[in-house]
């Protein structure tokens, strides 16, 4: 089973209806006492880092996550949530992989936020792109990004400068695109990641 935390700050219907289309079991988190009825979890997220780490401090949960040894998936904000900080709100995060969570403003020459289908090259091996087409696009909505570092990128993309579209630091995955409306390849990784 795969728990989804709730904490007020995602787009949790998406990801259900692709977890639906999948056949893949969830259920939600709503409380620290729940993280252990699933074999992995996904932090879902849309919106603010800072705010977002507010709400899932305020739900009790942010000193959970952090300690957990099964499989963990942040999702968007999600996966910044496990950086140590975020440049959104001065925001010191849960520090699960010690890299910053930046702003595209100022260091980049186009349009922020980056939107759009781009192309991410895995790297390290990854289990969450096993049999995902080479090179595959997947879909991005993010005016932030986290920098990008070969220790724990686990694939990256490039948008007016290179940045970690996945990270990995032992059980600790995290995504900045949205694998629910990513399609085919969307769809593979989410099955991976029910599978670790």
């Amino acid at each position: 089973m795969t728990g989804i935390i709730n904490y007020g700050a995602g787009n949790i219907f998406s990801l259900k209806a692709a977890l639906d289309r999948l056949d893949i079991p969830y259920g939600m988190v709503n409380q620290a006492d729940e993280l252990d009825n699933y074999d992995r979890i996904i932090i879902p997220g849309v919106g603010h880092a800072g705010a977002a780490m507010r709400k899932l401090e305020a739900s009790g949960l942010a000193k959970y996550v952090g300690q957990l040894t099964k499989p963990v998936l942040g999702i968007c904000v999600g996966m910044q949530l496990l950086t140590q900080y975020s440049e959104e709100g001065d925001s010191s995060l849960l520090n699960v992989v010690p890299l910053k969570t930046l702003h595209f403003e100022s260091r980049i020459p186009g349009k922020v936020p980056h939107m759009g289908w781009n192309r991410v090259f895995p790297e390290n091996d990854c289990p969450l792109f096993d049999n995902v087409g080479k090179d595959a696009y997947f879909y991005f909505v993010h005016a932030y990004f986290i920098e990008y570092n070969a220790t724990f990128t686990a694939a990256y993309t490039q948008y007016g400068l290179t940045f970690s579209a996945a990270l990995q630091n032992r059980n600790f995955f995290g995504v900045q695109f949205h694998p629910e409306k990513s399609g085919e390849a969307g769809e593979r990784l989410l099955l991976n990641f029910s599978r670790l």
